[in-house]
C-alpha cells in the first residue's frame, strides 16, 4: 500500500515541480531521487512496514510474490532513468511532465500486481494506458510518433471495451467482482432453486474470453499483437524501452494472477485456446523479425516473441513457472533497456548502423552483446535460466510436449537475428562515425552494472528466486 500511494503523491509532485521550477535545466535528478524514495517505499512493502493504514475492503491483496516483484520493477525504473533521463529530457518541452507520468504508470503498475478485484485491474490498466498514449506520441516533430499515439489510443480503447464486457459477462455469471471468494467453477453454478443454470456457466466462459483477448492485446500476444510494431516503432526510443520492458512484464503479471486465481478450476475451458496463442506469438514474433532490416522494428517483433515463451507463465500453475516469471521479468527488461540505450545513441538504425562498433566504441558493443546473448538465451546468462525456468515448469507439468518443442526451434530462430547485430560489430567496418552522443560517466557506469547483473543471474539465479 505504500508504493501505491507514494507513487501517486509523487507523481502530483512533480507535475507541481514543472509549475513552479520551469527555468529548471534539468529536472531527471529530481525524478530520480523520486523513484529512490518509491524504491525504498516498495522494499517498506515487502518487509511489512506500514506507513498507510488504509482500508482496501478486500480489493488489493499483496502476496509476498508481488510484493517482491514491486521491488524489482522499481529498481529497473531507477535503472531507467539512470539510463534515460537526460534522453527523456531531448523528446519534447514537456520534461518533467514526462517524469510525472512515469511515476503515474507506477501506480497503475502497484495496483495491477496486488489487485483482488476486478474493477482494480480494470482502473490499474487504465491508469498505465493512459500515459502511455501520451508518451508514446510525445515527439510532436515526428509523424510516425502521432501515428504510433494515435493507434495505440485507438486500439487501446478498442481493448479497454473488450475488457469491460468481459467484466460484465463474468459479474452476471458469478456474481461478484472479487477473486478471493469467487474462484470459477462452472459444473457448481446453480439458479435460485438450487438447479444447475446454464445461462450464468455460458456468460462465464464468454467473460473469460474477451477478458483473455484484452490481457492478451495488452502484452502483445498473438494474434492480439498486431498494432506493437507499428506502436513500438513510432514511438521515441526511450519511451519504446519502457512500454517494451517494465509496463509489459508487469501487466503479465496481472495476467498469471487473473488466470491463476480466478479461472484456475475451468482451466481445461481456456488452456488449449492459450496454447494456440502461444504457438502463434512464438511463430509470428521470430519469424517475422528475421525479415527485418531495422533493429528497433527487429526488436519489437522479438519483444512479441518474449511474450510466448512468458505465456509459459499464464499456462502452467505451478510454482517453477512463478518463479521463472520473475526471472524472465528481470532479465528480459535489464537486457532489452541495455541494448535501447546503445541502440538510441546511433544515427543509423538498421543493422548497418552497427558496423564496427567493436572497434569504435568497445563499451557500447560489450554490452550489446552481453544483452542479445542473454535476449537469445545462450547459457551463463540471465536469459539461459528464464526461458530453462518456463521450459522446465512445462515439462514437469506435462503441459503440451509439441509447444515446448516449437518453443525451443524458435529459440534456435532468434539466434539468427540476434547474432547479425554481433556480425555487424565484430566482423564489418564502420564507413563513417556512427554514433550521435558517447553515454556520460554515470550511463557508462549504469551499463556496466547491468551488464555485471545480466552474468551474475546467469549464474547465480537464486540471487532473485530465494526471496520468495
Amino acid at each position: 500500500m505504500n508504493a501505491i500511494i507514494i507513487s501517486a503523491i509523487l507523481g502530483v509532485a512533480m507535475m507541481f515541480v514543472a509549475v513552479f521550477f520551469k527555468n529548471l535545466k534539468q529536472y531527471w535528478p529530481v525524478a530520480l531521487v523520486a523513484f529512490v524514495i518509491l524504491l525504498a517505499a516498495t522494499i517498506a512493502d515487502f518487509n511489512e512496514v506500514v506507513l498507510f493504514t488504509i482500508s482496501t475492503s478486500n480489493m488489493l491483496e499483496f502476496s509476498r510474490f508481488s510484493l517482491l516483484f514491486n521491488v524489482l520493477i522499481t529498481l529497473c525504473g531507477v535503472v531507467y532513468i539512470l539510463l534515460n533521463g537526460t534522453d527523456i529530457e531531448k523528446v519534447g518541452s514537456s520534461k518533467a511532465e514526462y517524469f510525472a507520468l512515469l511515476l503515474f504508470i507506477y501506480t497503475g503498475i502497484y495496483l495491477v500486481t496486488s489487485f483482488a478485484n476486478l474493477l482494480i485491474l480494470f482502473i490499474g490498466i487504465e491508469i498505465i494506458s493512459i500515459p502511455l498514449y501520451i508518451l508514446a506520441s510525445s515527439d510532436k516533430r515526428n509523424l510516425k510518433s502521432n501515428e504510433a499515439g494515435l493507434k495505440y489510443f485507438l486500439m487501446g480503447a478498442f481493448s479497454t471495451g473488450v475488457m469491460l464486457l468481459g467484466i460484465a459477462f463474468i459479474y452476471g455469471g458469478i456474481g461478484t467482482f472479487a477473486l478471493g471468494n469467487a474462484t470459477v467453477a462452472l459444473n457448481t453454478v446453480t439458479g435460485l432453486n438450487g438447479q444447475p443454470y446454464a445461462i450464468p456457466a455460458a456468460w462465464t466462459v464468454v467473460g473469460m474470453m474477451l477478458m483473455f483477448a484484452s490481457m492478451a492485446f495488452k502484452v502483445s500476444v498473438a494474434p492480439f499483437h498486431f498494432w506493437t510494431p507499428d506502436v513500438y516503432d513510432g514511438s521515441p526510443t526511450v519511451f519504446t524501452s519502457f512500454m517494451a520492458t517494465i509496463v509489459k512484464v508487469a501487466v503479465f503479471v496481472a495476467f498469471i494472477s487473473l488466470y491463476h486465481n480466478l479461472f484456475k478450476e475451468v482451466q481445461y475451458k481456456w488452456m488449449q485456446f492459450a496454447a494456440i496463442c502461444t504457438a502463434l506469438t512464438l511463430i509470428i514474433g521470430n519469424i517475422t523479425a528475421v525479415f527485418q532490416q531495422s533493429v528497433k522494428r527487429m526488436l519489437s517483433y522479438s519483444s512479441i516473441a518474449q511474450a510466448g515463451f512468458m505465456m509459459f507463465a499464464v499456462l502452467v500453475i505451478q510454482k517453477t513457472a512463478i518463479q521463472g516469471m520473475l526471472l524472465y521479468a528481470v532479465a528480459y527488461t535489464l537486457a532489452s533497456m541495455a541494448l535501447f540505450a546503445v541502440l538510441i545513441r546511433l544515427k543509423d538504425y538498421t543493422y548497418d548502423g552497427f558496423n564496427g562498433l567493436a572497434r569504435t566504441h568497445p563499451l557500447l558493443a560489450t554490452v550489446a552483446t552481453v544483452s542479445i546473448l542473454s535476449l537469445a538465451g545462450i547459457p551463463l546468462t540471465a536469459g539461459f535460466f528464464a526461458k530453462y525456468y518456463m521450459l522446465t515448469a512445462a515439462i514437469s507439468n506435462g503441459v503440451y510436449t509439441w509447444l515446448i518443442i516449437l518453443a525451443i526451434l524458435c529459440a534456435a530462430v532468434s539466434v539468427y537475428y540476434y547474432f547479425r547485430v554481433l556480425q555487424a560489430m565484430y566482423f564489418k567496418a564502420a564507413s563513417t562515425e556512427q554514433v550521435i552522443s558517447s553515454p556520460t560517466a554515470l550511463q557508462r557506469g549504469t551499463l556496466i552494472i547491468i551488464t555485471i547483473l545480466i552474468i551474475l543471474l546467469g549464474v547465480l539465479p537464486n540471487l532473485i528466486i530465494d526471496w520468495l
